[in-house]
């Protein structure tokens, strides 16, 4: 299975804290069934100062142990970059990572508030898709403001933004309201990828398997292979290929 979100390089977000923390969740990746992972560290203007410097160097560091420990995870970077009027200047500075391409675009994997949903949001989103940029819409499930009113979500979806879920919800473990919403998701087709947003080995670890397997049930193997396998490698291949 292909990741498109997770916290697993060292020392730079609020993931994995030590290169060991990172090794053993990249251990638990492949365990997991994981393949290829896109490592999206959080750029969170003022909280999370990261840029492609810092994040690119935190990956060779891991590829470099993944190399030595002979860990067969295949990993590349990008952000989660959380939804500010910066994200403009960084565009047209060229300075954010994108976890791929999509029909011909890039893709920028774009976190909300978690409290709420911004008022205006479809605003930016729709500067970026004039910008040649996709957002996808990282875990919308557990957004309360989205939780409380689904139809917020509506302006984005009509965009076409695409939705990243994470695994943790379908399986339930992130409640029952990001559970209820990210099945709803899926049912209506709206969810885009199912990605794990792993940060720790214990506290948060990949779910992948389980959320596919989850899916597999519900909606059977042909959506849990597209969530999770097919549309994932469509996006991400291109840092691979």
């Amino acid at each position: 299975m292909i990741d498109l979100h997770s916290h697993i390089l060292a020392g730079i977000d609020d993931g994995a804290s030590t290169l060991e923390e990172s090794i053993a969740l990249a251990r638990a990746f492949v365990r997991n069934g994981i393949s290829h992972a896109v490592c999206t560290p959080h750029i969170h203007f003022g909280r999370f100062d990261n840029n492609l410097q810092s994040i690119s160097h935190a990956l060779r560091q891991l590829q470099a142990a993944l190399y030595d420990q002979n860990i067969e995870l295949a990993i590349c970077f990008a952000a989660e970059v959380r939804f500010d009027i910066e994200i403009m200047q960084a565009v047209e500075n060229s300075t954010l990572p994108f976890v791929g391409d999509w029909r011909g675009e890039r893709v920028l994997l774009l976190e909300l508030p978690h409290g709420e949903f911004p008022i205006g949001a479809e605003k930016l989103t729709q500067w970026l898709i004039d910008q040649n940029i996709r957002p996808m819409i990282a875990h919308p499930e557990r957004n309360k403001g989205i939780q409380a009113k689904p139809d917020k979500l509506s302006p984005l979806l009509e965009q076409g933004c695409l939705m990243q879920l994470t695994a943790a919800s379908v399986t339930g473990d992130f409640g029952k309201s990001a559970e209820d919403m990210a099945l709803s998701l899926i049912r209506t087709r709206k969810a885009t990828v199912i990605a794990t947003d792993a940060h720790h080995i214990k506290r948060r670890p990949p779910m992948l398997k389980e959320a596919y397997d989850r899916v597999c049930k519900i909606e059977g193997e042909s959506l849990a292979r597209q969530l999770t396998i097919e549309t994932p490698w469509e996006i991400a291949k291109v840092h691979f290929e």
